[in-house]
């Protein structure tokens, strides 16, 4: 690995382990370079108007909001030693969503949490990773989706918005991992880990005597000036107790094309045995799930224009189906301000047929990155 630094839109570093270059190398403010030794800071700011009307029980609510990414700042080091580099990240993600919009003894103001705080050792032989990141299931499905700095779909009852997750995709949460990423070997790239498995089978005697197991193979290539990337990643766990034993497994897939301003992706999952939204210790017997999202947008100079379409079938204790539409222009005034409008159509009904969420949003929004 160099120690070549790159100012990308968006999130920074915060998305750094995605293109298999470590956090270190892609920081958007270095503040220390002497003798093979690096730090930088990041930061990605977002605020949104959101207006919301829930057509099932006839409200429309006004709120000040961030986007689908909370605010983060993020460090990263670097320290080249020998052949080898050290790096770390730690970041801090923030959501500003104020006690004031939400159901008495709500604790969303002000939450921090951290969801990258890891070390890696890069070589000839990749990337070493450990600590605590994003998953490699459904990572691609979700870094690539073109409203990931939108707003996306409502989350749940007085919480922050969703993006696709459960509109698609389910979210690769940030777990403790040793993962190994693989040079990048003419466009193909491998990684794979070990990870703090979750805990489905609650009770006596419950246990988890393997890890959870992920990994994701990722392809890029250039083929008569279309750029393709495509993906397939997967999780794999087993937990156990006294009176229940259940198998979690999930495969996350998806292709993307690029060609003058013109992109074009789809996207999908199936799973069993998980929680339809995010990895938790809960009962998850013998969940299942699928989804897809299918995506088109076209930059125009300064402006991305974005339509997205996505649905995920949960089955079981889920007992669920949802769809959600969103149209998005994505403006920028320069290279770290960012002006966005998005407009969100968000459905859900359960197994029964009724209706359980059918909300229109609005939301205008503003995205600051250093």
């Amino acid at each position: 690995m160099n120690n070549k630094k790159f100012k990308l839109s968006g999130l920074a570093v915060a998305l750094a382990a995605m293109t298999g270059m470590s956090a270190s190398t892609q920081a958007a403010v270095e503040l220390y370079n002497d003798e093979g030794t690096t730090f930088s800071v990041d930061g990605y700011f977002n605020a949104f108007y959101v207006n919301r009307d829930d057509k099932l029980n006839d409200v429309t609510n006004s709120d000040v909001k961030m986007g689908f990414l909370p605010n983060t700042i993020g460090f990263n080091f670097s320290k080249q030693v020998g052949d080898l580099t050290m790096g770390g990240r730690s970041s801090f993600w923030t959501t500003i969503n104020d006690a004031l919009g939400e159901a008495p003894g709500s604790a969303t103001d002000t939450q921090i949490d951290v969801r990258q705080f890891y070390a890696t050792v890069d070589g000839n032989f990749g990337q070493v990773l450990i600590g605590k990141d994003f998953g490699l299931y459904s990572r691609s499905n979700i870094f690539l989706d073109e409203i990931l700095m939108g707003f996306g779909s409502p989350g749940l009852p007085g919480g922050v918005s969703f993006g696709n997750i459960r509109a698609g995709y389910e979210y690769p949460t940030p777990s403790a991992q040793i993962t190994y990423r693989s040079p990048d070997m003419s466009g193909l790239k491998v990684a794979a880990g070990i990870f703090e498995p979750a805990n489905t089978t609650p009770g006596a005697g419950s246990e988890q005597s393997a890890p959870r197991f992920e990994a994701e193979v990722t392809y890029s290539a250039d083929l008569g000036g279309v750029a393709l990337t495509g993906w397939v990643n997967g999780r794999s766990q087993k937990s156990e107790s006294t009176t229940a034993s259940v198998d979690s497994t999930a495969v996350g897939y998806g292709l993307k094309a690029s060609m003058a301003g013109l992109s074009l992706a789809a996207s999908g999952y199936t799973s069993d045995g998980n929680n339809p939204v995010l990895i938790v210790n809960a009962a998850a017997a013998e969940e299942k799930s699928d989804g897809f999202l299918v995506q088109g947008s076209y930059t125009l100079g300064a402006n991305r224009f974005v339509l997205s379409y996505g649905e995920t079938d949960a089955l079981d204790t889920g007992d669920f189906e949802s769809e959600s539409t969103s149209v998005a222009l994505f403006h920028d005034v320069n290279s770290n301000f960012k002006l966005v409008a998005e407009y969100n159509m968000f459905e859900t009904t359960n197994t029964a047929g009724a209706t359980t969420t059918d909300a229109d949003t609005i939301a205008l929004g503003a995205v600051v990155t250093f």
